[in-house]
């Protein structure tokens, strides 16, 4: 698990209601029992400082780091999708994006991998459609400087045919075999493991929470959250989020205590 993947969940998961910020010696704290090391913890803040995510702050306790507006603005994002807050009735309406050439190869890649995360699929070269609009594409093309053209299809025949973009039956099998392996694999006993060696119950569910909802998070770079109606009746992804929503309520409790117990 990469640190900098690691400080996303912290501040998604558990900062959102806590002021969006925490002390350096609190994230360390925090990242420990899934194994990320304090060197790690602090190299990954400073990239983020960088990449304009997290910011510097005065903090009662000593120096800190809140996450930036562009952060929140994702956390908020990711958030809704990763526990279904954000679920709405389709209208039948594709959105559709017409992207100018972009001649910069990084920022070719960067905006493909951005559009891909927010639940764009390329229909054809150089056009993406979602069918949900996306907050974050205007600050997105802002940032990259590049001009595109947005329209609305509704006429598809059948209207089904944008879903063919992604590889359903792929990702189907990838929800499935998650949900074999969280119902199936024992957790690690050093979870719930305290430093000094005794059993921490809080910790272990932190740890479990964290790894759960890390897991689920990587289906956000797959997974466009199609209109229900448009997924097959068996589709895998129904019982693989009714299981998250089930674990991630069950193991929050222990896991506020453990974080409120590192903060403060």
């Amino acid at each position: 698990m990469h640190a900098r993947s690691a400080l996303f969940d912290v501040y998604g998961d558990h900062l959102r209601t806590r002021g969006n910020r925490a002390p350096v010696a609190a994230l360390v704290r925090l990242l420990e029992p899934v194994g990320i090391a304090a060197p790690a913890v602090r190299t990954a803040i400073s990239r983020m400082v960088i990449q304009g995510w997290l910011e510097s702050v005065s903090l009662p306790s000593g120096r800190g780091y809140a996450a930036t507006e562009q952060a929140i603005r994702r956390l908020d994002r990711a958030g809704e999708r990763i526990y279904r807050t954000g679920e709405r009735d389709w209208d039948g309406r594709w959105q559709l994006l017409l992207l100018d050439p972009i001649r910069d190869r990084s920022a070719r890649t960067r905006v493909r991998a951005a559009l891909g995360w927010m639940g764009y699929a390329e229909l054809g070269d150089g056009v993406w459609v979602s069918p949900w609009p996306q907050p974050e594409l205007d600050a997105l093309l802002a940032r990259e400087q590049v001009t595109a053209a947005r329209a609305l299809a509704h006429d598809f025949d059948p209207p089904a045919t944008p879903a063919a973009c992604w590889d359903l039956a792929q990702l189907g099998q990838e929800y499935a075999v998650w949900l074999e392996e969280v119902t199936s694999a024992p957790r690690p006993a050093a979870w719930g493991q305290a430093p000094d060696g005794h059993d921490d119950p809080d910790r272990r569910d932190f740890a479990q929470r964290f790894h759960l909802v890390h897991d689920w998070r990587m289906f956000l770079f797959r997974d466009p959250g199609l209109p229900d109606v448009l997924l097959p009746a068996d589709w895998p992804g129904r019982a693989a989020a009714a299981h998250f929503t089930e674990e991630a309520d069950r193991l929050k409790p222990g896991a506020d205590r453990f974080v409120d117990r590192c903060l403060y």
